[in-house]
């Protein structure tokens, strides 16, 4: 028989400032062997070599993870003309290099502001963890194995151009939808350019209403309530009648807006999540027991 898993105890929510060097899931490995907790898990992957906001979720918190992976993510990067990698950023081998003239500014931001703003879509790079044929496109690269991947959509809210100290070389802040690589708008500018480019230095800054001003090293993060996972929610503040019928999971009236909608118990804890279900009614999406 199969050792029965022990009862999460430790509830809550880390916003980690994620060391260069380490992966998401080296990070989810720290914050369990610190807070003694097995049940831990992140809301959105960042690359071993990019570094900023993880929030990473413990104990009956990892069920509201898909609140905090939805919201929209915030970058700075540096944006390097001239040279393509086989990863899109400097981490891999250099693929291609090209005798670029110096790009001005407004150009670049001209290019960026045509081209890749707004409703646009992107060829997921080969070192992303999406799926093709049941295996991830970072194990087929490694494999030496390229394969064919179709666009998906994104959205870029804003992508801001901005001098360095080295010519042909942009810092780039992003505000954009999840599932944005920030490596190929990188490698997608340089093309519009008429060369190449790459990545290096990604940070991200904000997720959500995560931001970098709150997050701490894996050793320091101190752990927010489970209700901290909601932020970005409509919060719906209930009666005591109402809670009965939501710890049923009971089908409600919708409230204002389109949802999803957090109702939070008359003590300030949270009750549950609810979406909208038809024209007129809310169900719920995740129950937080007591």
């Amino acid at each position: 028989m199969g050792r029965k898993k022990r009862p999460a105890t430790t509830h809550g929510i880390a916003v980690v400032d994620k060391p260069t060097g380490v992966t998401s899931h080296d990070v989810v490995a720290m914050l369990r062997k610190r807070f003694d907790e097995r049940q831990v898990g992140h809301g959105g992957t960042l690359d071993p070599s990019a570094t900023g906001v993880l929030v990473v979720a413990v104990g009956k918190a990892t069920k509201l993870l898909r609140f905090v992976e939805k919201t929209r993510k915030a970058y700075i990067g540096e944006i390097v003309l001239g040279t393509e990698t086989d990863s899109l950023d400097a981490d891999g081998e250099v693929t291609v290099t090209h005798d670029m003239p110096e790009v001005s500014l407004a150009d670049a931001q001209a290019m960026v502001d045509e081209h890749l703003t707004g409703d646009i879509e992107q060829v997921p790079p080969m070192v992303s963890a999406i799926k093709i044929d049941g295996k991830r496109l970072h194990e087929l690269a490694r494999e030496g194995i390229e394969v064919e991947r179709p666009p998906r959509p994104v959205t870029i809210y804003s992508f801001q151009l901005m001098p360095t100290d080295e010519p042909n070389v942009f810092l780039a802040a992003v505000e954009c939808t999840p599932g944005t690589y920030i490596r190929t708008l990188a490698a997608d500018l340089g093309h519009l350019l008429g060369g190449g480019a790459h990545l290096r230095n990604l940070r991200r800054t904000a997720v959500g209403r995560f931001t970098i001003g709150e997050a701490k090293s894996p050793d320091e993060c101190e752990l927010l309530p489970v209700e901290e996972a909601v932020r970005t929610l409509d919060r719906v503040d209930m009666t005591e009648q109402l809670d009965d019928f939501v710890s049923n999971g009971r089908v409600l009236p919708a409230w204002e807006g389109e949802g999803p909608w957090a109702l939070f118990r008359t003590d300030g804890t949270l009750a549950a999540v609810y979406e909208r279900h038809g024209s007129t009614e809310a169900k719920p999406m995740v129950v937080v027991p007591r």
